[in-house]
């Protein structure tokens, strides 16, 4: 008996780059975060993958980590029926392949809304990457995705 052949979705299209060097973050840009006692603080962006800006269904921008390069959309998720699906769907690349989703969370130490990402791609690698979004500072709709290691 014969083996079914398995087709899956195409493959994301990524570019590979070199590191920057000699700067911080994606492009230099800096964030305003709090530290453990809710002071605001300003902060080059060391641990960013990439920047989004805000549109009418979501998010578009791009992923742009040491070795890959990607567009990237996160969009509402407009299926979205039980509490433990994402609200926002990620989708990267010229094929809009689905790498990911994201939850509304709340600041305990503020109370601001911001969105936790999960994404997860056999061209990213094989394990998940937690991120988090959030607004740059002094530059209106624009939001960096800040890597949140879990371990």
């Amino acid at each position: 008996m014969a083996c079914p052949v398995l087709r899956s979705a195409a493959p994301l299209q990524v570019q590979t780059r070199s590191a920057p060097s000699g700067r911080s973050g994606v492009d230099g840009d800096k964030l305003s975060l709090e530290d453990s006692h809710g002071n605001e603080k300003e902060t080059p962006m060391a641990n960013a993958l990439g920047y989004v800006s805000e549109t009418k269904s979501g998010f578009e921008g791009a992923l742009a980590m040491m070795i890959l390069s990607a567009t990237i959309r996160i969009e509402k998720n407009a299926e979205k029926a039980e509490e433990a699906q994402p609200d926002y769907r990620i989708f990267a690349g010229e094929t809009s392949t689905e790498i990911g989703g994201g939850w509304m969370r709340k600041a305990k130490s503020s109370g601001r809304e911001y969105v936790s990402l999960t994404l997860a791609d056999p061209q990213i690698g094989p394990r998940r990457i937690y991120a988090n979004l959030a607004p740059v500072k002094g530059k209106k709709g624009r939001h960096v995705i800040l890597w949140n290691p879990k371990d």
